[in-house]
């Protein structure tokens, strides 16, 4: 219905409600944006509605900040127990997130009156390599942040491109993102098949029903609404 917040919201749910271990949330949820993106990945290069460039940049640094997260992430938890500090840093990127949901178009007239001059190429590139590298952390640890936080440095850096562009981009970047942070927590024995497949089985009749709600759905009364549910979650999480 929103474009946002299923991702946001996955691994909240499982750990508040339904008790699952927040380690085994993440890597269970990373999997699960991994097959559910991937129909996205090919409408949109049917379309050619994906940069491959900026998928590429974001990709060089996310993919090597993911590899050194998981590895980090299975010395804790040979020794100890990681929830705590995953359940900590994913309430701080929801709320990080529902900020810039909630305050995007002001987030970005902000950038547009302080960075007037249209960034240098190499510039650009630089700072694309290092958002992916900053999300391939957030998201390796916490599942979230891809879509919301993504897209907001995306609209700043690229506010040339058409948004179907960066949409598209960013999600074509999503998948290899989250299939390799899931993976690697699969590897660590931190992914919950059964779990996977009840979600997978799921979001089918979901997506229908969203879908079909969506056209009659009011974005000014969503956005704010999913934003605010989404600072409650982080809170609780974050503070404990």
């Amino acid at each position: 219905m929103t474009g946002v917040g299923g991702g946001s919201l996955m691994t909240p749910l499982l750990v508040l409600l339904f008790g699952v271990h927040p380690v085994t949330a993440v890597g269970t949820d990373l999997l699960f944006a991994a097959l559910t993106k991937s129909a996205g990945v090919v409408a949109h290069g049917f379309n050619r509605s994906v940069d491959w460039a900026v998928t590429g940049l974001l990709a060089a640094g996310s993919v090597p900040a993911t590899a050194a997260t998981l590895f980090v992430l299975s010395r804790i938890e040979a020794y100890g127990d990681a929830g705590r500090s995953i359940a900590t840093i994913l309430g701080w990127a929801l709320i990080v997130t529902s900020i810039s949901l909630l305050f995007r178009s002001r987030i970005l007239a902000w950038a547009k009156k302080r960075f007037s001059e249209t960034p240098k190429p190499r510039t650009r590139a630089i700072a694309t390599v290092i958002t992916g590298a900053v999300l391939g952390f957030v998201v390796s640890i916490s599942s979230v942040g891809a879509g919301a936080i993504g897209m907001t440095v995306l609209l700043i850096l690229y506010a040339n491109l058409p948004l179907v562009r960066l949409v598209g981009s960013d999600i074509a970047h999503a998948v290899p993102l989250t299939l390799i942070a899931g993976a690697g927590y699969w590897w660590i024995g931190s992914v919950d098949l059964v779990l996977l497949g009840q979600l997978l089985a799921g979001s089918i009749p979901g997506i229908l029903i969203g879908s079909l709600l969506a056209p009659r759905a009011s974005e000014r009364i969503l956005r704010p609404l999913l934003a605010g549910v989404l600072a409650l979650v982080g809170l609780k999480l974050a503070l404990g």
